[in-house]
């Protein structure tokens, strides 16, 4: 039972046998150069209806952090909720490559609001003692497993748009984020107002692949000597091409982000039946969060599930937990079985 996070997860068989076929192809021109990697940018084009530039690297850090050193200049503020996973677990990475620093706003369930933003905004200090206001990131599912709409989103933007922010979107679950909204990557995203986002794959059942993803193909070169500062230009580069093709070929990415969304609700079900435990809110996408004391916390760890307790930090103050109780994230993935979840639901019965 292993609800920990989708990054506990391997990779799906197609994937892995892109990757072991890629490894036995012999040789290949190296750094991104090979014919399978260009061929990758024309494909994630044609995913986003539009010619978009596409720099693959090995983990979402990496794509977050040089997301934003593209975008802002080393004296420049980057504006994300205070609890993005570029705030929060990035371990200064964004800092340490942009330069930049950020700037944490509140916002109910992790996410942020566009009247409320356009109000904050307006009282940051401006000014060279501050630094410039350079972009704005969201998550999408966020640190609580929400998604924006692309309303949301174009809300959003336009208030970025209107205080000369670029805009950022870590999409390390986009997969799941689309397979929920039922929309086009292309609707969640630029059509929306994004100018640049963080793809991953690793979550959604590749084993080592993230892509940025700019939605102006003139920041190509840019991205491209700051991948290689940073150490991301691996040069087997066609080993991660390999996932990414193998992850999107004939739609298999929503396919496995559909079954771990599903994972999700069938989890969320059993919560809502049970007596020992509450469920925080409906998912929408592939994380469940649940409220419950730490003795049913220890006895279903006992049985063998493996989930973390979560930050109530963002929380309103109707949705925090009763007296007793604490805030439980759960994760399902595209391994998550039909047999795990059954198995919960007699450990919480």
């Amino acid at each position: 039972m292993i609800f920990s996070s989708d990054n506990w997860a391997g990779a799906s068989e197609p994937v892995l046998a892109a990757l072991l076929a890629a490894g036995r192809s012999g040789a290949r021109p190296a750094y991104g150069t090979d014919d399978a990697t260009r061929r990758l940018e024309a494909r994630i084009s044609e995913l986003f209806e539009r010619e978009v530039a596409v720099l693959t690297v090995a983990t979402g850090t990496a794509a977050n952090a040089l997301s934003i050193a593209a975008l802002a200049p080393p004296w420049g503020a980057v504006v994300a909720h205070e609890e993005a996973h570029l705030a929060v677990d990035e371990c200064g990475a964004p800092e340490f490559f942009a330069g930049t620093r950020t700037i944490r706003l509140p916002g109910a369930r992790g996410k942020l609001g566009a009247a409320d933003l356009a109000r904050r905004l307006e009282e940051i200090p401006r000014g060279l003692h501050h630094g410039e206001l350079s972009v704005l990131s969201l998550t999408s599912p966020n640190e609580y497993g929400l998604v924006y709409r692309p309303a949301e989103t174009a809300a959003l933007c336009e208030v970025a748009r209107a205080h000369r922010l670029a805009v950022h979107l870590d999409g390390a679950r986009f997969a799941n984020a689309i397979a929920r909204l039922g929309c086009t990557p292309a609707e969640a995203t630029w059509k929306a107002g994004v100018d640049l986002m963080s793809f991953g794959g690793t979550k959604g059942g590749c084993l080592m692949a993230e892509a940025i993803v700019a939605f102006d193909p003139a920041r190509r070169d840019t991205i491209a000597y700051l991948r290689k500062r940073a150490g991301q230009l691996v040069s087997k580069h066609r080993l991660i091409t390999a996932q990414f093709d193998a992850w999107l070929d004939g739609g298999h990415w929503l396919a496995l982000a559909t079954h771990a969304n599903a994972m999700a609700d069938a989890l969320a079900e059993t919560i809502a039946a049970s007596p020992r435990a509450r469920l925080a809110w409906a998912p929408e996408a592939n994380e469940v969060f649940v409220f419950m004391d730490e003795a049913t916390a220890e006895r279903l760890r006992a049985a063998g599930a493996r989930f973390y307790d979560w930050s109530v930090a963002a929380l309103a103050p109707e949705d925090r937990p009763r007296d007793g109780e604490k805030l439980w994230r759960f994760v399902t993935s595209f391994a998550t079985t039909s047999e795990e979840i059954a198995d919960l639901a007699r450990a919480l019965a």
